[in-house]
């Protein structure tokens, strides 16, 4: 495993906070994007969970060092793909929106046990459909059929990416795909990551020295003025502080306070 290619401290922190993060793979060259681009818009491959056996260029994309290093960063050393995975394509000038909705069972906690990791080919705009997340909403639980009530919502992020991106995300994240004004199908290739045991220490670069020091930095972004109500704040707040420690291989500490002072 090379060590490089592994996530730091920071961007920990940011996917603990955020539910997401972003691996771009300029390396494989924009040749091979597009021939994975030709090749689910040809419906050769509409085979289901069959996809990576039917489309071998795949593996490429899945085994590429970048993508497995924050694989193995959030889910551990042993950490295996899930057999479900799914090519989803949104057509030229389709005019429906999915609405928000979460692929796990939709409840509060402080665990990361799957992992979606969404393959783009194509460069993803505005105009071809791209899939919209909500950042922090994988530590927020809500009943699916209020969830498809609500529209826009402040925060939210369109995934407006160039091709070759892997948009790693927290299983429970909200997120929908939306209309395709353009003409051409936007692709995505949907796979999904789980882990196999209990984190007993970091699986990504931890620095014990600085970690500390950048996680307390980052303390300002973890719990901001509060932009709903008071109780969901300091909730989500003790899922992150629980989160973070859980991952270490801590015992999980309860209370701000506890979290501060582990911080030193």
């Amino acid at each position: 495993m090379n060590r490089d290619c592994l996530l730091d401290d920071a961007q920990i922190m940011h996917f603990i906070n955020h539910g997401y993060h972003l691996v771009e793979l300029d390396d494989l060259g924009s040749a091979f994007h597009a021939n994975i681009t030709e090749e689910c818009s040809s419906n050769r491959h509409d085979v289901g969970n069959g996809i990576y056996d039917s489309l071998t260029a795949l593996r490429k994309v899945y085994e590429h060092p970048l993508v497995h290093g924050a694989l193995v960063s959030l889910l551990g050393e042993d950490m295996v793909m899930n057999p479900h995975r799914h090519l989803h394509t949104t057509p030229a000038h389709f005019m429906n929106s999915q609405t928000w909705h979460q692929d796990g069972t939709n409840f509060r906690h402080n665990q990361i046990r799957m992992v979606l990791a969404m393959y783009y080919p194509q460069d993803v705009t505005l105009e071809n459909g791209p899939t919209v997340i909500l950042p922090g909403s994988h530590l927020r639980n809500a009943p699916t059929d209020r969830m498809a009530t609500y529209s826009n919502i402040q925060g939210q992020v369109f995934l407006t990416i160039k091709a070759g991106t892997v948009a790693i995300t927290h299983y429970d994240i909200w997120h929908a795909a939306t209309l395709n004004r353009s003409d051409r199908p936007r692709h995505m290739l949907k796979f999904l990551f789980d882990r196999k045991s209990e984190p007993v220490k970091p699986s990504w670069n931890h620095d014990p020295i600085n970690g500390p020091k950048i996680a307390m930095g980052l303390i300002p972004e973890m719990v901001g003025p509060p932009s709903g109500y008071t109780s969901d704040y300091y909730k989500e707040w003790e899922l992150r502080n629980k989160m973070w420690n859980w991952l270490l291989g801590q015992e999980l500490k309860v209370g701000a306070r506890a979290f501060i002072d582990s911080l030193g």
